[in-house]
C-alpha cells in the first residue's frame, strides 16, 4: 500500500470491520503509517497476517463486482466454476497431488539428464586423474609423514659420522685409551709413593674405565639408540616425495586435495555408470504416477460433465427468473488440456444460446455487460453451503451494470430471495433495486475547508424516500416511482 493514500497531515490510515459469527465476533483491522509506509493487519487486536485473513475470508464476505463479470470472460475461469460445484472436491485435490508428484519426478529426470550429460563431457577427463591418482596413490598425510622420516634418516645419517669421528678419537694415531692407560699404570705407582695423589688416580682410572664404557656404545652405532624399523631409505623416500610432488604440478592440488579428488572421480564415475539404471528407475516411476494421474482424470471428468448436465440446467433455471428467454440454452463444452504425454485434462467453457434460432456460442463471445451481471447473480445464487450453517456477506458492487426495464425487478427479486439466506450488501444507481432494502446508507463525498471527506449515512423515515426520489430522476416522476416502491416493500 502506498503511503499516499493517507491523508495529508495524518500520522496513519485506518480501516476496521466487524463481523459477527455464530462463534463470536471478529474484528478485523489495517494501519498504514504514513511516515514509513508500513501497513500492519490485527485480527481481534492480535497482530496477524494476510495469509491469516485470506483463510478467513470465505466465511466472511463474498465480492461480486464489475471485476467479476470480466472475469466469467476468461474460459479458465468458467472451468473453476464448474470444477467449484463438484460434489467431491477431493478428486481436483487428488489431481493436483498427482501433477505436484510427476512435476517432481519430471524436474529430477532433467536434473539427472544435466548432469549425466555434464559428467559424460568430462568423462576423458576423469579418466585421466583416476589414472594419474591410483598410479600414485597418495595416501592422506602421506607427504608430512615422509618429510618428517626424511629429516629423522638424515640426522642418523649425521649422528653415524660423529659416531666414527669419536671413535677415530678413541683409537686413532694418538690413542686416547692407550693414554689412558698408561696415565692410570704410572698414577698408581706414584699414589703408592706419595698417598696424596690417590684421589687423582682413582679419578684417572674411573674415567678410562668410563671411556671403555663409551667406546663399547659408540660401537654399537646410531642404530640401537631409536627405532630403526623404517623399511625405507634415504632414496627410497626421496623417490616417493618426487612423484608426489610430480602428480601435484600436474593436477594442480596439494595432496589432502588429491586424496578427496580420488574419491570425487570416483564418485562422478559411478554416478556416470548409474544413471542408466537411475533413469529407468525414475520412468518407472514416472510411468506409476502417469497410471494413477489418468485414473484420477477418468474419474474426475466423467464427474464434470455429469455436474456440468446439472449445473446447466440449474443456469438456465435461474437465468428465466432473471428476465432471460424461456428458450435461453447453456452448457459446457469440454476441450483437452494435455498435462503429459498421453495424459489430458478437460477444460470446462461456457456456451450459450440467449434466444432461440441461435447456434450456441462461448460466453466471451457474445455475452453484454447487463447478460453477464445476471449470469454472475445467477452462479451466487447457486453457490452451494458447504456446512449448511452460517454464510458470509455478499456484496454485490455495481452487479446490476448494463440492466434496465423489467429485468430490473428480476434482478431485484433474485436478490431478495438471496437476502433472505444471508446478508447482502447491494451497491446500486437504481431506486428499483434500492427500494427492496431493509437498511438504506447513503455515501456522498463532501468538501469541509478544503479537505474532501466520504460520508457513510444511514437514512430513515423521510430520508430514504428522499434519496429514492433524487435516485429516480426528481419532480414528480421521481416522487411517484419512490412513493411506488416504498408502497410495494
Amino acid at each position: 500500500m502506498d503511503r499516499k493514500l493517507v491523508r495529508p497531515g495524518a500520522e496513519k490510515a485506518e480501516v476496521e470491520a466487524l463481523f459477527i459469527l455464530p462463534e463470536g465476533e471478529t474484528v478485523i483491522r489495517r494501519e498504514l503509517s504514513a511516515a514509513t509506509g508500513r501497513s500492519r493487519l490485527f485480527i481481534n487486536d492480535r497482530l496477524g497476517s494476510q495469509d491469516a485473513v485470506r483463510e478467513l475470508k470465505p466465511k466472511l464476505v463474498i465480492h461480486t463486482s464489475q471485476h467479476g463479470q470480466q472475469k466469467l470472460l476468461s474460459p479458465a475461469f468458467q472451468s473453476e466454476v464448474l470444477d467449484s460445484f463438484l460434489p467431491d472436491t477431493k478428486l481436483l485435490e487428488e489431481r493436483d497431488a498427482r501433477l505436484a508428484e510427476l512435476k517432481a519426478v519430471i524436474a529430477e529426470m532433467e536434473e539427472l539428464d544435466r548432469k549425466c550429460d555434464e559428467i559424460a563431457g568430462q568423462r576423458e577427463f576423469l579418466d585421466f586423474q583416476k589414472r594419474e591418482i591410483a598410479a600414485v596413490d597418495p595416501q592422506p598425510g602421506e607427504e608430512d609423514e615422509l618429510e618428517q622420516r626424511k629429516s629423522v634418516l638424515k640426522e642418523r645419517e649425521q649422528a653415524g659420522e660423529c659416531f666414527r669421528n669419536a671413535l677415530d678419537a678413541i683409537h686413532g694415531e694418538s690413542s686416547l685409551l692407550d693414554a689412558l692407560s698408561l696415565l692410570s699404570r704410572e698414577m698408581g705407582i706414584i699414589s703408592r709413593l706419595f698417598p696424596d695423589f690417590e684421589q687423582e688416580h682413582a679419578a684417572v682410572e674411573e674415567f678410562r674405565l668410563h671411556l671403555y664404557e663409551i667406546d663399547s656404545r659408540l660401537r654399537k652405532g646410531p642404530e640401537h639408540l631409536g627405532d630403526d624399523d623404517d623399511d625405507m631409505t634415504l632414496d627410497d623416500i626421496e623417490q616417493r616425495l618426487y612423484k608426489l610432488s610430480q602428480l601435484r604440478r600436474k593436477l594442480g592440488r596439494n595432496i589432502s586435495d588429491l586424496v578427496d579428488l580420488a574419491a570425487e572421480v570416483e564418485e562422478k564415475l559411478s554416478f556416470l555408470d548409474a544413471c542408466s539404471l537411475d533413469r529407468k528407475t525414475l520412468e518407472r516411476k514416472e510411468a506409476e504416477i502417469v497410471e494413477k494421474l489418468s485414473g484420477t482424470l477418468e474419474t474426475l471428468n466423467k464427474a464434470r460433465k455429469k455436474a456440468a448436465k446439472e449445473l446447466s440446467l440449474r443456469i438456465e433455471a435461474e437465468l428465466s427468473d432473471l428476465g432471460f428467454s424461456e428458450h435461453v440454452k447453456v452448457h459446457f463444452e469440454f476441450t483437452e488440456v494435455p498435462l503429459h504425454d498421453g495424459v489430458t485434462d478437460l477444460r470446462a467453457r461456457i456456451m450459450w444460446t440467449p434466444n432461440p434460432g441461435q447456434p450456441a456460442q462461448p460466453l466471451d463471445k457474445i455475452a453484454s455487460g447487463g447478460e453477464l451481471s445476471r449470469l454472475l447473480l445467477a452462479l451466487t445464487s447457486l453457490r452451494r453451503n458447504p456446512g449448511g450453517e452460517h454464510l458470509p456477506t455478499l456484496i454485490f458492487d455495481e452487479v446490476d451494470a448494463g440492466i434496465g426495464g423489467l429485468t430490473l425487478g428480476s434482478v431485484g427479486r433474485k436478490l431478495s430471495e438471496l437476502a433472505e439466506r444471508q446478508q447482502m450488501i447491494l451497491i446500486t444507481h437504481w431506486p428499483q433495486l434500492a427500494g427492496l432494502a431493509e437498511r438504506h446508507f447513503s455515501i456522498l463525498k463532501e468538501v469541509v475547508d478544503g479537505e474532501t471527506f466520504t460520508r457513510c449515512t444511514e437514512l430513515k423515515g423521510k430520508a430514504i424516500r428522499q434519496e429514492l426520489v433524487r435516485m429516480a430522476g426528481g419532480g414528480q416522476q421521481g416522487e411517484a416511482l419512490a412513493d411506488k416502491l416504498l408502497n410495494q416493500r
